[in-house]
């Protein structure tokens, strides 16, 4: 909510988690990234959630936090792996 610096702190430890066991959600820190105007690593968790079959990519095309990556041809790439009509 206006503190870039607060959301890179609490998403540190989130992304270090990767490393362990649990649920990790990936598509909500994807969306933190897409909020703090950081498309590259936004579309590089959204990646990670796609290769471990996270459920949430099957609500993506609804999600509004993802639109302003609807124009990237790498979020309609997405799509469509993840079996979605463009």
């Amino acid at each position: 909510m206006g503190n870039r610096e607060e959301a890179l702190k609490l998403l540190a430890p989130l992304e270090s988690a990767e490393l362990q066991q649990g649920y990790l959600p990936r598509v909500s820190i994807a969306a933190t990234y897409v909020r703090l105007g950081e498309k590259d690593k936004a579309f590089d968790w959204l990646e990670k959630a796609y290769q471990n079959h996270d459920q949430d990519c099957l609500y993506l095309k609804v999600n509004e936090n993802f639109d302003p990556l609807r124009s990237d041809p790498r979020f309609q790439n997405l799509l469509r792996r993840i079996g979605l009509p463009p």
